[in-house]
């Protein structure tokens, strides 16, 4: 039996690991299509906006998105990375209508209370604590602005711990297994699910 050569073994599985990543991206590249982008994005809302389409407006419209882009490079992409971003937003994209229909939904609950016989009987104020397993800065912002669009309830506190403290106008609107459920579909926008 012919003995193995563990040095040339070694540096063969090297190279088959190294076949088999991709690409390292280039940060010039990442950080010019995030700037681009981010323009782009910027000169369509300012031409949904403006309502001017004469090529004076729409070439000052152009560079002063590119420069607000170019300023604020970091604040849309901070990461660089166009396709994280491009999940995120596909993510939000089916997160937001359910979004709306819970805003909905409590927005009837908080008027039933509001114009309710007695409504002192239906309201109990009180404050939730929940440690939540978001672990970016977007999805925890997200999950935070989100309670609060929700009438009825509003985000008061979120800690470096990610611990949430809500204020809740009654035991429906607080409801755990309701806040659990809406963390979830954060997470899952965001890439962040199990």
């Amino acid at each position: 039996m012919k003995p193995i050569d563990l040095e040339k073994l070694s540096t063969n599985r090297r190279e088959i690991l190294r076949a088999a990543q991709p690409p390292p991206k280039n940060p010039y590249v990442q950080k010019g299509l995030s700037l681009g982008i981010s323009s782009l994005l910027l000169f369509a809302s300012w031409i949904l906006l403006s309502g001017k389409f004469d090529a004076f407006h729409l070439s000052l419209g152009a560079a002063s998105s590119l420069f607000v882009a170019w300023i604020s490079r970091d604040l849309l992409f901070p990461s660089g990375d166009v396709a994280t971003l491009a999940r995120s937003m596909a993510g939000m994209a089916a997160y937001t209508p359910w979004l709306l229909l819970q805003i909905v939904k409590s927005n009837i609950h908080v008027l039933r209370i509001a114009f309710a016989r007695n409504p002192e009987q239906l309201i109990y104020p009180h404050i939730i604590s929940m440690h939540t397993k978001l672990k970016g800065e977007i999805p925890l912002v997200t999950f935070a602005n989100s309670i609060t669009l929700t009438p009825g309830t509003i985000t008061i506190q979120v800690s470096a711990g990610n611990e949430v403290r809500i204020h809740a106008l009654d035991y429906t609107t607080g409801d755990m297994d309701a806040l659990r459920e809406m963390e979830s579909r954060v997470a899952r926008a965001f890439g962040e699910s199990d």
